[in-house]
């Protein structure tokens, strides 16, 4: 009965506050990360959990400030650069696009008068809400993070005391599962981040576009959100190549495209289902789904969740109710009221 009481509660805030539990499930999986991040160094350096954490945290923001401050010039000047010659390029498409009738509408909706209207006015407030939004919450997480990594035993207590007595020593199990199968899909996703880090500086390196490096760092961290990340990453790069010319763009384009495919079709995929146990038509069909219902936020944790779902359905439902009758050779309630009535 406690787990229905659960799953009930859990339904009504995914159907009516579902961007709550989506940001507190993120901030789930930032305690993973830290807490496995912590506890890989308390293993290697015998420090106390807490500082262990506390480090694995310091040694992220430190590497991730190194790289910007090491490329921050190189960037900098590219991005003059950059400012000097787009004028050039808008103009290049502007001819080109009116040629076309659909192409003068297009510009027509672009002027700065349209987007300045009372509609666009209203899109303008709402994209710089989201943006504030976005960042509020991304705050929220890590804090989430943090404290869930801290202490994990004291939510995982306050979860298994909400069961039935009878019910809590499988609750605890469950939870370790549970936690076991996020760090799983933690692990293959960072090593798929990695991948596409390293073929992406490759290919841009072999191309000639300039800083592909950090090109290839920023595609490995949006490689996070499949399918818009790759999109996202791709726009500097293709911004950079354009004073190299068309063939260069088209080239940067068709890196990123080879890259994602691999990612999507081969990389991802066949790692996840070796350290996550994921197949990969459940991870393909689990991220439309989330990306229809929720949105951007549900496409990057539509994996995650995938793993969680199969882990909790296969040590609930499948280990704890069907076994179990084929164990004991009792039928579930439901099927011996139809058995009698038949």
């Amino acid at each position: 009965m406690s787990l229905i009481v659960l799953f009930a509660l859990l339904a009504l805030t995914l159907a009516f506050a579902p961007n709550v539990l989506l940001v507190v499930f993120a901030g789930l999986l930032f305690g993973v990360f830290f807490g496995g991040g912590g506890d890989w160094l308390v293993r290697r350096i015998g420090i106390g959990r807490g500082w262990g954490i506390g480090l694995f945290v310091l040694l992220v923001v430190l590497g991730l400030a190194g790289v910007l401050f090491a490329f921050a010039p190189a960037a900098a000047e590219q991005f003059d650069e950059l400012v000097e010659q787009l004028p050039a390029a808008v103009e290049d498409l502007r001819a080109r696009l009116e040629d076309y009738a659909w192409g003068e509408e297009l510009l027509r909706r672009a002027r700065p008068e349209a987007l300045m209207s009372d509609g666009g006015g209203g899109v303008a407030t709402t994209a710089v809400m989201t943006t504030f939004g976005a960042l509020g919450n991304f705050v929220i997480m890590l804090f989430i993070g943090l404290y869930v990594a801290l202490d994990p035993d004291a939510y995982r207590r306050g979860l298994v005391s909400l069961l039935t007595p009878s019910a809590r020593d499988d609750g605890d199990e469950v939870l370790r599962k549970a936690t076991g199968s996020l760090k799983n899909w933690l692990v293959a996703q960072l090593m798929s981040m990695a991948v596409v880090g390293v073929l992406t500086w490759l290919g841009l390196w072999l191309v000639g576009v300039p800083l592909a490096p950090i090109l290839g760092l920023i595609a490995a961290l949006l490689a996070f959100i499949p399918n818009i990340g790759p999109i996202i990453a791709a726009a500097p790069a293709v911004l950079l190549a354009l004073s190299d010319g068309p063939t260069t763009v088209w080239l940067v384009v068709g890196v990123y495209v080879g890259v994602q495919t691999l990612e999507s079709y081969a990389i991802t995929p066949l790692i996840q289902k070796e350290r996550a146990s994921l197949a990969p038509a459940l991870v393909i069909s689990v991220q439309l789904l989330m990306g229809v219902l929720f949105g951007g936020l549900g496409l990057a944790l539509a994996t995650p969740m995938a793993a969680l779902g199969l882990t909790l359905v296969r040590e609930v439902y499948v280990q704890r109710y069907l076994d179990r009758e084929a164990r004991t050779g009792k039928a579930a309630p439901a099927e011996k009221e139809g058995t009698d009535g038949g």
